[in-house]
């Protein structure tokens, strides 16, 4: 597929649909940055923004499979709309925030954990720990891959399969801001998450190394060396997801509620306003976005 950089418009029309609405599907890692974008939009067009959080694969399969209807889908990973919405429901994308994993910490949790030591704690037997579910949430598979890429970095033979085994199955999570009640309520002692969420939580957290926490685009040919099985398109496919950098994504899938309006809604996200929004919410807007696709004339310049 091509890939070509555009430009962003970044004026928005205001006074545009009154009493209208945009409906907007997102991942959970992105539930803050578009509740101040959905108000930011509404104060400016009288537009609301109806936002849905959830895994990112899910917030695609309700469209894919369930036959919802949507204006927008933001997802945490550009190649969830690749794999499972393209080019059926999809015909193009839009590349514009990074982000990376951390290590978050219960306000409880009276230990202490370093960039060094923090697989170390992990695994003691009085620690507890979370992540996202890989079949619906990219925080998952990504957990997954940070901890193959944390067993080459710091040479410690079987701890991917040794930090699975410590992670039950009731510490596995549909999405990544689903932890933080637990640890909140200190039922989870540490939790992978995306640093946005962390520092929107204002959680402490550890960060972990540029080779280990898919947030280096420099490190592309590294990451490239984890991979995790996960479900397909079609029920019984399964595909291999490789390491890659963090990068979020959103489109406007074909028959949208609302076309033009959700064009509008784009066009703020990525505009320079939109980009300082997602900014305050601890992540790294993309400047400019990149584009995949058959991207609609109104994206244009």
């Amino acid at each position: 597929m091509d890939k070509f950089v555009l430009t962003v418009v970044t004026g928005i029309i205001v006074g545009c649909g009154g009493g209208r609405e945009v409906i907007v599907f997102h991942a959970g890692s992105l539930s803050v940055p578009f509740k101040r974008l959905g108000d930011e939009f509404r104060r400016r067009t009288g537009v609301r923004v109806v936002c849905e959080a959830s895994g990112s694969r899910l917030a695609a399969r309700k469209v894919v499979q369930l036959g919802r209807r949507a204006d927008v889908v933001a997802v945490s990973d550009y190649t969830v709309i690749e794999d499972l919405m393209m080019p059926e429901h999809a015909e193009w994308y839009a590349i514009f925030a990074t982000n990376e994993m951390v290590v978050a910490l219960s306000p409880k949790f009276k230990g202490e954990m370093g960039t060094d030591d923090w697989y170390e704690v992990l695994l003691r037997p009085e620690v507890s720990f979370g992540r996202g579910d890989e079949e619906i949430d990219p925080c998952g598979y990504r957990t997954l891959m940070v901890w193959q890429l944390a067993e080459s970095y710091y040479g410690v033979p079987g701890l991917a399969e040794r930090l699975s085994k410590a992670c039950p199955r009731e510490n596995i999570r549909p999405n990544s801001e689903a932890p933080l009640p637990l640890l909140e309520t200190g039922d989870l002692d540490c939790a992978f998450l995306y640093l946005s969420v962390a520092l929107q939580h204002k959680l402490r957290f550890v960060k972990l190394p540029p080779q280990v926490n898919l947030g280096d685009p420099s490190s592309e040919d590294l990451y490239s060396r984890a991979s995790v099985e996960i479900e397909g398109k079609r029920p019984g496919e399964r595909i291999v997801k490789r390491g890659r950098p963090i990068a979020y994504a959103l489109t406007v899938p074909k028959d949208p509620p609302h076309p033009e309006l959700a064009l509008k809604f784009v066009k703020f996200v990525l505009s320079e306003d939109g980009a300082g929004i997602v900014r305050g919410c601890g992540q790294v807007p993309l400047d400019p976005p990149r584009f995949e696709g058959d991207v609609p004339p109104k994206l244009r310049r």
